[in-house]
């Protein structure tokens, strides 16, 4: 099974045990419209490499890891498109969930998806159990305070929002989370995984921010231009589009170099130049650096 399948495979068995027949029908269906169709599934397919690249011994663990990754990221996005926040009727090419089932259903769906990703998790510790601290240690730090998720969305609601801090909370931290998260879900030693959470995590952002001002609404399939709409923190205006795209390139060389000697480093790097070439393809970034020039 490839890491695509696992994942989806994984997230479709916890939605369908935890929708039970006589759960309130809406939530259920707002839950799964809010997770599939999916995205690139990043977050969890580099928990599944790192695992695999530490040996995966308890895949049950590994496996509940990536599809908690997963929940939390989808919840983020489900809170993030509130009228509220981006106010996004579109997410994924389809409605965002606040759109198709309403806003009060959409904030439940969050909290219901932030809540199942730690029963995944607990759920799955089988003869595993003495992980599950550092499991779901991680976890919760890439969602919380002072530096997860959360905070990043926070910084929103301040006056003054440094840019660096902005990018580590609202996109870097779970990056850290899903690369460390596997390494433990697999007993190893999370400690040399986090670089690599931390340059994929900026170079997102970044790569996030450079395809707000050049990409259009259908290749994205969600809102454009909501960073200069929202006065958000970007790199693409506080840098410039060309100092953006050299940094987003730094940063994809630098995490390509940080993966650890493992078994399949080869195959891992490849992972990620392709999500690299997925987010801002290298023809586009030599065309922006051209017209700067």
């Amino acid at each position: 099974m490839d890491a695509i399948a696992r994942i989806d495979t994984a997230l479709q068995r916890a939605l369908e045990r935890h929708s039970a027949a006589d759960a309130p029908p809406r939530l259920a269906a707002a839950a799964r419209h809010a997770v599939f169709p999916g995205g690139a599934r990043i977050r969890p397919q580099l928990t599944l490499a790192v695992a695999a690249a530490c040996g995966d011994d308890q895949p049950a663990l590994t496996d509940a890891a990536a599809a908690a990754i997963e929940l939390l990221h989808c919840a983020s996005l489900v809170h993030d498109d509130l009228p509220c926040f981006d106010n996004a009727g579109l997410r994924r090419g389809q409605p965002s969930v606040h759109a198709a089932f309403g806003e009060r259903l959409a904030v439940l769906t969050g909290d219901a998806l932030i809540v199942l990703a730690f029963q995944l998790i607990a759920e799955a510790a089988g003869q595993a159990v003495t992980r599950l601290p550092a499991v779901i240690g991680t976890v919760a730090r890439g969602v919380g305070m002072p530096y997860g998720i959360v905070s990043g969305q926070a910084w929103e609601c301040e006056t003054q929002v440094p840019l660096r801090e902005y990018q580590r909370s609202k996109t870097g931290a779970l990056f850290v989370a899903a690369t460390m998260v596997g390494a433990e879900a697999a007993g190893a030693d999370a400690g040399p995984w986090r670089a690599l959470g931390d340059c994929l995590g900026e170079a997102y952002q970044v790569a996030d921010d450079i395809r707000d001002v050049v990409f259009d609404t259908a290749a994205l399939g969600k809102p454009i231009g909501r960073d200069v709409a929202l006065g958000r923190p970007s790199a693409a205006r506080e840098w410039g589009l060309a100092n953006s795209v050299k940094r987003f390139m730094a940063l994809l060389d630098r995490a390509v170099e940080s993966i650890p000697q493992c078994r399949g480093r080869a195959q891992f790097q490849a992972l990620v130049r392709s999500e690299g070439e997925r987010l801002v393809p290298s023809a586009m970034c030599t065309r922006l650096l051209l017209q700067a020039a």
